[in-house]
């Protein structure tokens, strides 16, 4: 019998935050999170996602063991956008059990129907600006940060309780062990002589300036994107907090023209390759190991995870630009020692910035599904 339990008090919470590390224990490609980022995350008080949002957790129990998880949340951004009244899940995880997910999901659903949802979809881990899909091929490596990793057996589990696709995602691999392809630096050479353009590293002393441009690039970039949700400005001038530790200027990169904020180029070193083997404790030794790690150039590989260039300036010679930054980037990371990486996510059917990543070389390796059912 599975026992379903809303999460209400601090033991459930981290019985909610601990379950994984059980669940993955044998999977050599799992990275387990920070324990600590984890407890914030799921902290309304300390995540601005919940700003505009509201959630609950849930945890499925058989004979007093934790056999599943799974959250329910509501994106108010969402559903405002896109006059709709969806429902969110995400933080999906079980053992390899129908009614196990069956009573997971019926809990979720039940949850939603209650305040007024007609349909559900996900994964997201919470937001589209996070961890969205589930992993649904490319399972013989790890995830690079805030990509999800996850058993094969989910897509069943999912797909029996009637979800369908929505939207699959890419995520590509990428070698700088290599020149630039001949193709892409001719159209890199040609997109850098446009009058006005240039391209500067984000000023990390100035850091709150230049993340409020990159805030308005991205909400103008991607705003005709599948799924897109603003970024807002406390959402962002959290990551950029999160990431002032490990974000290395010369791979953060705005590009202008004639002084106005025209594209951005934001890769970050794969910290997951500092943290593996932590088990999700920072102390008594791991933050020291983190540390060390990050400042010795011990990682070696990148997540290319923003490219966009406003609409306005996507004309002309301009229509080369994304191209003229992966190259950018290349060159970069070649400079600091890193043998390659991962860009992601693209939606399956961006044919524009898909045509770009494989004209330098990029292959996808792993692809994620966001599902959708409804109520």
């Amino acid at each position: 019998m599975i026992s379903i339990i809303p999460v209400s008090h601090h033991k459930q919470k981290k019985a909610f935050i601990n379950f994984p590390y059980s669940l993955y224990q044998n999977d050599p490609h799992w990275v387990p999170p920070l324990k600590l980022e984890r407890q914030e995350f799921l902290d309304p008080k300390k995540n601005p996602f919940f700003l505009n949002a509201e959630g609950q957790l849930f945890l499925a129990l058989r004979e007093d063991q934790v056999v599943g998880r799974i959250s329910a949340h509501i994106n108010h951004l969402h559903n405002e956008r896109y006059s709709e009244k969806t429902g969110h899940f995400g933080l999906f995880d079980a053992i390899d059990d129908g009614e196990v997910a069956r009573a997971l999901f019926d809990a979720v659903c039940e949850w939603h129907g209650k305040r007024g949802m007609t349909q559900i979809a996900g994964p997201f881990n919470l937001s589209v600006n996070e961890e969205t899909g589930l992993l649904i091929d490319g399972f013989e490596s790890s995830p690079f940060p805030l990509m999800a990793h996850n058993y094969p057996y989910y897509q069943k589990l999912i797909e029996d309780q009637g979800f369908t696709k929505l939207k699959d995602l890419f995520a590509w691999a990428y070698s700088a062990e290599r020149p630039v392809p001949e193709q892409a630096q001719q159209i890199a050479d040609v997109v850098k002589t446009y009058p006005g353009l240039t391209v500067r590293e984000v000023n990390m002393r100035h850091l709150k300036k230049d993340v409020a441009i990159i805030r308005d690039v991205f909400n103008s970039a991607w705003s005709k994107n599948w799924g897109f949700i603003p970024w807002t400005e406390e959402e962002l001038g959290k990551i950029a907090k999160d990431l002032k530790l490990i974000l290395n200027p010369k791979l953060a990169l705005i590009a202008e023209v004639d002084g106005q904020p025209a594209a951005i180029s934001i890769a970050f070193p794969n910290y997951h390759e500092a943290i593996k083997d932590l088990k999700g404790r920072l102390f008594p030794f791991g933050i020291f190991k983190l540390i060390y790690r990050l400042k010795t150039n011990k990682i070696k590989t990148a997540r290319l995870a923003l490219l966009g260039i406003k609409k306005e300036f996507r004309h002309d010679i301009l229509a080369g630009l994304s191209v003229y930054l992966y190259s950018e980037m290349h060159r970069r990371g070649q400079a600091l020692g890193l043998t390659g990486g991962e860009l992601s996510w693209t939606l399956e059917d961006n044919e524009k910035i898909n045509r770009g990543i494989e004209l330098m070389g990029g292959k996808v390796y792993k692809k994620y599904r966001v599902y959708g059912k409804p109520i």
